[in-house]
């Protein structure tokens, strides 16, 4: 198969970028997107060229780090999935790719593909932990927690924090991902101590780093790789209310 690309090429944070074409030439149609870049970029450094950058690690959907918008789609056409699981076979041949950084306004670009997605990481850790003594495994049933919960808190901790519920959003936000980070600890007892300092200080900082409010579009929701539910926003809105009511009251 046969390809044209149109890659998103950027030195720095403070350069102008622009899309470059390039050509991919015989390329098996069960090659990753992140293989086929890579073959471009050997090609590159034959020629004396400088190589794509952009960030890949497990490359098999569980890290997040991988993440690129193709033609427009926060992780490509193939959902739900990472752009590291999507494969050539899902584009037609000779068709033209347009591969660019996620555009999110929180996410400064370092260079080409690459962002800078640290504002995920400083919002968990502005509470998504807690404070239970840690140690040994405990006895499986020694603190119990209906299977609904455990279900529920397991569904939101699938989130794998790529950020492309926020490069779907048309408003760039991450509420999709703080839903989750609050949600899988609200749902058990061991994440109740700071259950409302919690939610407080993680939507705060989300706000600090720049991300947008949602609007219910559910792009996050469509693109999400884990297939985590729009529902935890709901969630999230509950806890921030509850948390304030009772700080309210304690004032």
């Amino acid at each position: 198969m046969n390809f044209k690309l149109k890659i998103w090429r950027q030195r720095d944070e403070r350069s102008r970028g622009k899309l470059v074409d390039y050509e991919a030439r015989d390329i098996s149609p069960d090659t990753s997107f992140l293989e086929m870049l890579d073959i471009i970029n050997e090609s590159l450094i034959r020629t004396g060229g400088e190589p794509v950058a952009f960030d890949s690690d497990c490359r098999e959907g569980i890290c997040g780090t991988c993440s690129l918008t193709v033609n427009g789609e926060a992780h490509g056409p193939d959902h739900p999935g990472a752009v590291c699981e999507l494969y050539m076979r899902k584009f037609r041949d000779g068709e033209t790719i347009t591969v660019e950084p996620f555009r999110v306004g929180a996410f400064p670009i370092v260079k080409d593909l690459v962002v800078d997605r640290n504002a995920l990481d400083r919002i968990v850790q502005a509470g998504g932990f807690i404070s239970a003594r840690a140690g040994s495994a405990p006895e499986a049933n020694s603190i119990l927690v209906p299977k609904h919960d455990a279900d529920l808190a397991m569904e939101a901790a699938a989130c794998i924090g790529c950020g492309a519920c926020a490069a779907a959003c048309p408003n760039g936000s991450a509420m999709l991902f703080a839903a989750a980070k609050v949600s899988h600890l609200s749902f058990l007892p061991q994440g109740a101590p700071e259950r409302e300092r919690r939610v407080l200080k993680m939507v705060k900082v989300m706000d600090e780093q720049g991300f947008g409010n949602c609007t219910n579009t559910y792009e996050c929701e469509a693109v999400c790789p884990a297939k985590i539910s729009a529902s935890f926003i709901a969630k999230l809105n509950r806890e921030y209310a509850r948390a304030q009511f009772h700080q309210r009251l304690g004032e």
